[in-house]
C-alpha cells in the first residue's frame, strides 16, 4: 500500500506541476496580449479567445491523463498502451465505467487518479472563471 501511495503522489506532483505549468504559459500569453483585450473586444474574439484558452487547458488534461496510462504502462499493470488511456480517461474524469480494473495490488492507484482529476479539472474551472470574469466589461 505504501508503495502504491508513493507512486500516485509523485504522479499527481508530476501532473500538477504539468498543469500550472500550461495555465502560467496562459498567463502570460494572455497578459503579453493586455492590449489587444484592452482594445475593445468584440463577442468574435471573446468565443475565439475562450475557445482556445480552453483547448489550451484541456491539452493539460490530456497530458496528465497520458502521464498516468504511461505510468500504469511502465509499471506492467496494464499491457495495452489504447486500454491504459481509456482506463486513465474513465478514472481521471471519475466516470468510472468498471469495465477495467486494476489487481488488488495497485488499485487505491485508480482511486488517487480520480482525485487527482478532481483537483485539475477544479483548477481549470476557477482559473477560466477568473478569464471570463476579466473579459466581461464593467457596467457603468
Amino acid at each position: 500500500m505504501l508503495v502504491q501511495l508513493l507512486i500516485a503522489s509523485a504522479a499527481i506532483v508530476l501532473t500538477l506541476l504539468v498543469q500550472v505549468a500550461f495555465i502560467g504559459a496562459a498567463i502570460s500569453t494572455l497578459s503579453a496580449g493586455r492590449h489587444w483585450f484592452d482594445s475593445g473586444f468584440s463577442f468574435a474574439r471573446r468565443v475565439g479567445a475562450l475557445l482556445v484558452l480552453t483547448l489550451w487547458l484541456l491539452a493539460g488534461i490530456s497530458a496528465a491523463v497520458w502521464i498516468w496510462a504511461l505510468l500504469y504502462i511502465w509499471l506492467g499493470v496494464i499491457d495495452s498502451l489504447e486500454t491504459a488511456v481509456y482506463f486513465s480517461t474513465v478514472a481521471f474524469t471519475t466516470l468510472g465505467f468498471g469495465d477495467i480494473t486494476l489487481s488488488e495490488d495497485w488499485r487505491l492507484t485508480s482511486a488517487l487518479m480520480a482525485a487527482n482529476g478532481l483537483l485539475l479539472f477544479s483548477l481549470n474551472t476557477a482559473f477560466l472563471i477568473e478569464v471570463i470574469r476579466r473579459l466581461i466589461p464593467p457596467r457603468r
